[in-house]
């Protein structure tokens, strides 16, 4: 017997007929004897809803209260969901974040799980239920208040609790058949991965990659809880993300991000402390940095252009204008229509010549690179916006990973 934890997404319980569906498969793994923990999100678009609702009230923030709202939608599923289950015959029990211990930072909007106190769902399994919790969210233990884990939050709890609970395992349910070498809306033959290491997901995820959020890949590293991909829509596997894989392929796949910006902030004077006057500043206001580059120097000063997600610009913009006054430089720019792609592979750092490879493929087809990044298993370039679908097409049929027999136009 084992402890299953399956999440599902809210495409898979956008309706009544879907959440019977997902109480089918629930209850089946149940009579296999197994121990079944399910984290849901909110019906379809609901949480969309919600936000849309909330701004149609106020147009200010309202961090608290937001929180308080968003976390009705998962209810709603939990609820529906320990409804249908139990028509099946199978005890099951329904728990907000809070009812199943997920402790939180006090950050509305964005916390952070820091713990987790299962008892209640530990309980629950002892005597013999399928336990239903709510996914994004939680509670801050100090204040008590809820809060939710914002974007990719259920897929968190998910991996979390399996990590608490000492699960065999963590199913994670959505609209796709698993990872792909590409996104199949812009590479139609890109190929379902069988399996991914945590890392090379790690920087799937960090590129752009929508499926399996950051943080939950993180947990199932941290506390080695194998995580099954795959489609809510029928029985075939998925994919496997675990700590070693059968085969170290050298490129596993392209990913792409086209929700970043770039900050460029010109003439600055070129002196110790200058990077630092910029990027301390930016992360006390919370605003993420993901690609840097700083220009040679001429004549005492340089430019430094960075990327941010779209959703922090305006936080950046203001920082960034605010250190051209302090530090005396040129000005700032600011240049939405870029996009990343990336070659993600852990066999990548054994291997000679990817790197120079990527570049000719990009030069050929008349792509011109803006930013460069790079890890051991992965190589990023910034392009202009409209040039990523083309960008990502060219370096998946030049790196030859579609199916055998298969190619891109």
């Amino acid at each position: 017997m084992a402890l299953v934890v399956q999440k599902y997404g809210g495409t898979s319980v956008a309706d009544v007929d879907r959440i019977r569906n997902v109480a089918r498969r629930v209850v089946a793994t149940h009579d296999l004897g197994h121990e079944v923990v399910v984290v849901v999100s909110a019906m379809g678009s609901y949480t969309d809803e919600l936000i849309e609702l909330a701004h149609g009230v106020s147009e200010h923030s309202h961090p608290r209260e937001m929180d308080m709202l968003l976390t009705a939608g998962e209810r709603i599923s939990m609820a529906l969901c320990a409804m249908a289950i139990e028509d099946h015959g199978v005890p099951a029990m329904s728990l907000t974040g809070s009812q199943a211990g997920i402790l939180t930072t006090p950050a509305h909007g964005q916390a952070e799980i820091i713990g987790i106190r299962g008892d209640r769902v530990r309980a629950g399994l002892d005597e013999g239920k399928v336990v239903i919790v709510a996914g994004f969210q939680g509670v801050d233990p100090d204040s008590r208040d809820v809060t939710t884990l914002g974007r990719g939050g259920s897929d968190a709890t998910a991996v979390a609790l399996g990590a608490a609970l000492h699960a065999d395992m963590c199913e994670i349910y959505t609209d796709v058949d698993g990872i792909f070498t590409a996104d199949p809306r812009l590479v139609p033959d890109a190929r379902k991965l069988e399996e991914i290491s945590f890392e090379e997901m790690l920087e799937f995820a960090s590129c752009g990659a929508k499926v399996l959020m950051s943080r939950s890949v993180e947990f199932g590293r941290r506390y080695h809880i194998p995580i099954h991909v795959r489609s809510s829509f029928h029985d075939g596997t998925g994919t496997w993300v675990k700590e070693e894989t059968m085969e170290e392929a050298i490129i596993r796949g392209v990913a792409h991000d086209a929700s970043e910006a770039k900050v460029t902030v010109h003439g600055v004077p070129d002196k110790p402390g200058v990077a630092a006057a910029l990027f301390e500043p930016l992360a006390d206001s919370g605003v993420s940095v993901d690609m840097i580059v700083q220009n040679v120097s001429i004549r005492g000063v340089t430019d430094i252009s960075f990327t941010v997600p779209r959703s922090h610009l305006t936080e950046a913009r203001a920082v960034a204008r605010s250190i051209v006054e302090d530090l005396g430089a040129a000005g700032v720019d600011v240049d939405e229509n870029i996009a990343k792609v990336s070659l993600v592979g852990a066999g990548m750092k054994d291997e000679l010549g990817i790197a120079s490879k990527m570049f000719r493929i990009l030069s050929d087809n008349g792509i011109n690179i803006e930013m460069i990044s790079t890890s051991p298993i992965r190589i990023s370039c910034v392009v202009r916006g409209e040039d990523v679908g083309e960008a990502v097409r060219r370096l998946h049929a030049g790196f030859e990973l579609s199916e055998p027999g298969e190619a891109t136009s």
